[in-house]
């Protein structure tokens, strides 16, 4: 099927900006700029010290000029004319608005053939990791930050851009305040890293009972959550360089462990909520795991069965279920989405196309060649009405 085959307006779950160069500084005060971010140049270049240390993420932060979109795709095919991804990356552009500023957005929203996107940092999920022992810093840039984006794009530019605030929970007070504050202007959706939580006490797991004002927030206001592929802050084990790369998975210095299993923090993540059973708790939890793959979820869904039945008193029903209840997943272009369909059902399964960053589509709709073999009903399922759905609030 074709861009011009469709009889609806797809709508992408996951489209990004990239940040202002004051994105993590203009609401933050002076004194607390060198524990969260700060600009530093070194050889001529601008560059970020994120808790004093000097970020590698991406090479250039300033964003100009930049790589173009889906500059990667052909790396994550195969590689058919063996290029070092690095290669790839030389044609660049100078920075368009519509990266920067919401109207240029729209208008290439409507170019691109959607109706609406929802929007995700880029470096923003990110710097957490990096400095998540300063609890007090964390919270601070969560707040500075989703400040700054409602200045830029607000929370709902014309019923067609939403972006989502980010949320850090390792204060619980701080967490409950921001996320009534974001709320309360309008926010559709909230995103988070799939990690476990740094407290001032030490590290827990986001389900631990202590986060139940947060998520007896969000359950009341209906709102889906998405965690997003981000820093984890998942250790190699010595295999590899710890470090956080957008080129973690191949480069100059050939492919790491850092990259081969990318959807390891959100499967830990997802297998963590069902276990601790979040969703009984709050039953008006809707999750999306977003630009986080989904090669894990047949295996998952086989350790999900044999842990039923070794722990039989446990749950009230089966880990499958509530998952497939709570839970929609956003496929790697590159992954197998009939398979994901088969084992999610078409109605937990959604689009987003990654752009326009490197590793996703050069345009949003080149994904729906990934879905070939849905049919009419499905496809339309997976690139619009799914995320229309999680994208109504469904408040008690």
């Amino acid at each position: 099927m074709t861009p011009d085959q469709l009889d609806f307006v797809p709508f992408d779950a996951d489209n990004h900006y990239y940040e202002a160069l004051d994105a993590f500084t203009r609401h933050v005060p002076e004194a607390m700029q060198p524990r969260i971010v700060q600009w530093v140049e070194m050889g001529g270049r601008k560059h970020h010290l994120v808790g004093g240390s000097l970020s590698k993420a991406v090479a250039n932060p300033t964003w100009d000029p930049i790589a173009k979109p889906g500059a990667l795709r052909p790396y994550f095919e195969g590689n058919p004319e063996r290029l070092n991804p690095l290669e790839m990356l030389k044609d660049r552009e100078p920075l368009p608005a519509y990266y920067m500023e919401p109207a240029a957005r729209v208008k290439m929203i409507e170019q691109q053939g959607l109706q609406g996107v929802w929007l995700f940092p880029t470096l923003g999920v990110l710097y957490e990791e990096v400095i998540k022992h300063d609890v007090e810093a964390v919270v601070m840039m969560m707040q500075a930050f989703n400040q700054w984006l409602h200045d830029d794009w607000t929370f709902n530019y014309e019923n067609t851009i939403f972006a989502a605030p980010y949320l850090a929970l390792g204060d619980v007070d701080a967490a409950v305040a921001e996320v009534d504050k974001v709320l309360g202007m309008g926010a559709n959706v909230l995103v988070m890293r799939p990690a476990p939580v740094t407290t001032r006490t030490g590290v827990v797991s986001p389900f631990n009972p202590m986060f139940d004002p947060v998520w007896a927030r969000i359950n009341e206001s209906g709102v889906p959550l998405v965690i997003h592929a981000a820093d984890s802050g998942y250790s190699s084990q010595g295999y590899a360089d710890d470090a956080f790369s957008s080129l973690a998975g191949g480069g100059g210095a050939g492919p790491s462990l850092k990259g081969f299993a990318i959807e390891r923090a959100a499967q830990d993540w997802l297998i963590q909520a069902v276990f601790e059973k979040i969703f009984d708790r709050f039953p008006n939890l809707r999750f999306a795991s977003i630009e986080n793959g989904s090669d894990f979820l047949g295996s998952m869904f086989r350790k999900f069965d044999q842990t039923a039945k070794k722990s039989y008193w446990w749950f009230d029903n089966h880990p499958v279920d509530t998952f497939k209840q709570h839970v929609w997943v956003n496929p790697f272009w590159e992954d197998d989405v009939d398979e994901v369909v088969e084992l999610m059902g078409a109605d937990r399964v959604i689009f987003g196309s990654d752009w326009p960053h490197i590793e996703g589509m050069p345009q949003p709709l080149d994904y729906l060649v990934e879905l070939k073999n849905l049919d009419a009903e499905q496809t339309k399922r997976v690139m619009l009405d799914n995320v229309m759905e999680l994208n109504t609030p469904q408040p008690l």
